[in-house]
């Protein structure tokens, strides 16, 4: 079977078992603050386990895009190094919510796997939880007696809580788990080694396929487990290794999932699959990356240097390094690759194919950057080797170490290696010190303690009626605290809340919640999962109490006019730009607006006051608002409702239309009824994010005005301040004119000024042992007349030694100069001196050997430098 087949086999046989077939949930998750991707099937689905919501149907399947790359399930390392690790994979899974439980899930995994897939029966090995005597959790036996049914006792094993005990974190639903692992070995093999010896022991060809967990458990924050009210079946199967183990492979790199790849790499970079374990590595961590970084830009999440952008970043960095370093790509060449993953997963993830052209965009200019950064950090490794040589010492410091892989990306292998080149070693365990310290730095300054929630009332879904209602009567449903490092907010849940929360690139509602004895601030409104959270000030004296929730009027008002900007934008920007245009992110508060959009080129001062001339037209039409709430998906989509790539929809959406012939988009968000109540809209800044991707900041109502009037005021300062001309743009440019003018003649008198300069410190050089020596104190415009001054000089004088120690605008600046013929006769190096010098200046700097500066803080170690110049020769 290929793997489309695989895929497809396993959807119909749990369709067959009266479940519904779910869309994958974005990798990139929006509104969990735990998680920042989807690592399991089950992350869409924690509302239903933590029954903050009441699942429409009690059956699901899907095949779910996952990432591994951070927290708890970490895979990076060991991805490429062995053959079934990976950071982006496909999480086959079926969940029962309060159905089925474990007989079924059990009884139908066995079916699928032997009788439709046709794995041996005999090579197949399952796991059940052994107990665990300090919970005083009792062993599985329910499970145990199920399997024993399908499979002989002797391939039933017991697992430790380790492996056979799952949780979705520190707290929340848990419970057993029975994991189905397979022996894919040689026959040669089978009689050495039992397969059961070597289930959860890491090998290779022994390895597990399907995780089948029984959540029957609450973790408590004090750590004790309750039971909860219903029992729920989560079940998880890796796509690829499971591929391997049906196409008979003994690696997941070796099936048509990774295949196509590896030889077009391969075969671009003149190497062959199989043959060299260093390329071998390379070209599976590649296809592994690509894979990751491409979903993760489908999804919406760029690379950045921050969050989940930055997680990006460091994947498709490091794909980047293993092509440069083991097979000689010193261009971009990954974006390729883009075009294959698109017709793999067409069927099944269109949205590849969709963003096919704007993702290769991105990547490809992500690669070129870095690939420019790693020439960098190949030139200070460089000097980092001069620098260990020259004390003839034979160990990178790993401090030192640290620093390149923090500043330009270097892993420690990559250092390490170059190091082994120039006969040196690195200092692992100063490289591991400094990694875990930024670690540590990292994990508290985001320390928040959660406390559990302490529950008023059961609900099985909060409302929100904040679209027609901007206060209500409410009652607390549950609520908690939160510790951080700047002290304790509290967490309120709501019967039923008028708050708007924060999605959608608009940021929460503020405001009160008010009994008749307190008034409690809320200062944020946040989604988590799907549950609406209040952030307040304290808890109110009387939490049982019924409680007026009231909306702060303003702030909802012109976030509202803000939102509806937006969507007349981004039509504006189809309109004028093109149907390319595709939203990539926004931001929507009070007092402006950003909207980040898919284009490949700066829009131009022309393009920028045709879109806002064609907002402002469709606000002076004062358009009213037609929305439409839990309509279809599929309706909605044929209305030709625009929908943002990254977003998870339901099978009912709401669509916000601002004249149907102008802009029918999906949103959740707070509207205006009309688009007169914008009063004015006016760009203020366009940038880009990233590569083909630009973006749009402006301002709208009274912001956009205030805007308006301060440029008039500006503009009425100058025209003052140049004396009221008739012309004030003429004025202007005449001024600009005289300016450039007498540049023009300081300029001149400065190269003046220094010709005189080098003719004096020529003439004052001093000879010792056939060394020309000039140390000397000077004062130059900039630092570019130093640098001028300073290769004249070497250029005219043979066997100089030179070091000017300079005043630039008041900051210190140092020079040094050394002839080639110095260098190897003398053994003088301008680095390694400018380096020793600019401790004076209580400063740093570096160069070649021949040519080198630094810059500092203390203008008064100039005359220092020169002295100590001297000793050094």
């Amino acid at each position: 079977m290929d793997s489309k087949s695989i895929r497809k086999a396993f959807l119909d046989f749990f369709e067959n078992k009266q479940h519904k077939i779910v869309d994958s949930a974005p990798m990139v998750i929006k509104d969990d603050p735990t998680l920042m991707f989807t690592n399991a099937g089950m992350n869409q689905f924690k509302d239903y386990f933590l029954g903050n919501k009441v699942p429409d149907v009690r059956r699901v399947s899907d095949t779910q895009k996952c990432l591994r790359v951070s927290g708890k399930h970490n895979d990076l390392e060991e991805v490429g190094i062995d053959t079934y690790h990976h950071t982006m994979f496909e999480m086959l899974g079926n969940w029962s919510f309060g159905d089925y439980f474990k007989k079924e899930a059990i009884a139908w995994a066995w079916e699928l796997l032997t009788d439709v897939y046709g794995l041996p029966k005999d090579r197949l090995y399952v796991t059940i939880f052994e107990g665990d005597a300090s919970e005083k959790l009792e062993r599985d036996q329910e499970a145990y007696n199920f399997w024993k049914e399908l499979i002989p006792e002797n391939r039933i094993l017991n697992g430790n809580k380790k492996d056979n005990f799952w949780e979705m974190g520190d707290t929340g639903p848990c419970g057993p788990c029975s994991e189905i692992h397979i022996d894919i070995r040689p026959e040669s093999e089978l009689d050495k080694i039992p397969g059961k010896d070597l289930v959860n022991q890491d090998h290779p060809l022994v390895i597990e396929i399907w995780n089948l967990v029984f959540m029957q458990f609450n973790r408590l924050a004090n750590g004790t487990l309750e039971n909860l009210p219903e029992q729920h079946v989560d079940t998880g199967m890796g796509f690829e290794r499971l591929a391997m183990a049906i196409q008979g492979k003994t690696s997941n790199y070796d099936t048509d999932v990774f295949q196509p790849m590896i030889q077009y790499i391969a075969k671009k970079s003149n190497v062959e699959y199989g043959v060299d374990e260093k390329t071998d590595i390379a070209l599976r961590v590649i296809v592994d990356h690509i894979r990751a970084i491409t979903f993760a830009i489908s999804d919406g999440q760029l690379p950045s240097n921050n969050k989940a952008g930055y997680v990006i970043r460091r994947i498709l960095r490091r794909a980047v390094r293993y092509g440069y370093t083991f097979l000689g790509f010193k261009a971009p060449f990954m974006y390729e690759l883009v075009e294959i993953l698109a017709s793999q997963f067409d069927q099944v993830f269109p949205e590849l194919k969709e963003q096919a052209e704007f993702i290769q965009k991105v990547i490809q200019e992500e690669e070129a950057s870095f690939l420019r950064t790693l020439e960098v950090g190949l030139k200070k490794m460089d000097e980092i080797v001069a620098d260990v040589k020259a004390k003839n010492d034979v160990k990178v410091e790993g401090k030192i170490a640290f620093e390149l892989y923090d500043t330009f990306g270097f892993p420690l292998d990559l250092t390490a290696l170059i190091a082994r080149e120039h006969g040196l070693v690195i200092d692992e365990v100063g490289f591991e010190k400094e990694m875990a310290e930024q670690k540590a730095r990292s994990r508290k300054a985001a320390e928040v303690e959660t406390g559990d929630w302490n529950i008023l009332k059961e609900q099985d879904e909060i409302t929100f009626i904040g679209y027609d209602n901007l206060e209500a009567d409410a009652s607390i449903v549950k609520y908690r605290e939160v510790k951080q490092k700047k002290g304790s907010l509290y967490q309120i849940v709501l019967n039923q809340t008028p708050f708007y929360a924060e999605s959608g690139g608009q940021v929460g509602d503020t405001g009160y919640i008010i009994s008749e004895d307190e008034t409690i601030k809320i200062l944020d409104t946040k989604k988590e999962n799907d549950l609406i959270v209040h952030f307040a000030e304290k808890i109110p004296a009387s939490p049982e109490s019924t409680f007026k929730a009231v909306v702060d009027i303003e702030k909802r008002k012109f976030s509202a006019n803000n939102h509806s900007a937006t969507h007349l934008l981004h039509a504006a920007l189809k309109q004028v730009l093109g149907d390319h245009v595709q939203q990539k992110g926004s931001l929507v508060s009070d007092k402006v607006l950003r909207f980040d959009f898919s284009h490949f080129a700066k829009v131009t001062d022309e393009e920028i006051s045709q879109i806002e001339n064609i907002v402002n037209e469709k606000i002076r039409e004062n358009i009213s608002l037609d929305e439409k709430r839990n309509i279809p998906i599929k309706e909605a989509m044929e209305l030709g409702a625009t929908a943002l790539f990254g977003e998870k929809y339901g099978e009912f959406v709401r669509v916000i239309t601002f004249d149907s012939s102008y802009s029918i988009e999906l949103c959740g968000g707070t509207h205006v009824k009309s688009t007169g109540e914008i009063g004015l809209f006016k760009i203020v800044a366009e940038s880009s994010v990233a590569a083909g991707v630009r973006r749009i900041e402006a301002v709208t109502a009274i912001e956009a005005q205030n805007f308006v009037q301060s440029h008039i005021e500006l503009l009425k300062e100058i025209k003052e301040a140049l004396k009221n001309p008739k012309d004030t743009l003429k004025a202007v440019q005449q001024l600009l004119e005289d300016k450039s003018s007498l540049a023009k003649e300081l300029e001149k008198l400065n190269l003046e000024k220094a010709g005189q300069i080098k003719q004096d410190l020529i003439k004052n050089a001093v000879k010792k042992d056939d060394v020309n020596c000039i140390f000397s104190k000077v004062k130059m415009p900039n630092a570019d007349a130093l640098k001028k001054l300073s290769y004249e000089i070497k250029n005219e004088v043979e066997n100089v030694y030179m070091v000017l120690a300079a005043n630039i605008a008041g900051k210190p600046q140092i020079s040094v100069v050394v002839s080639e013929s110095l260098i190897s006769e003398k053994g003088l190096n301008a680095g390694q001196i400018v380096r020793e010098l600019a401790k004076e200046i209580k400063g740093g700097g570096g160069g070649q050997p021949s040519v080198a500066t630094a810059g500092g803080k203390d203008i008064n170690g100039l005359d220092k430098v020169v002295e100590k110049a001297a000793t050094l020769i």
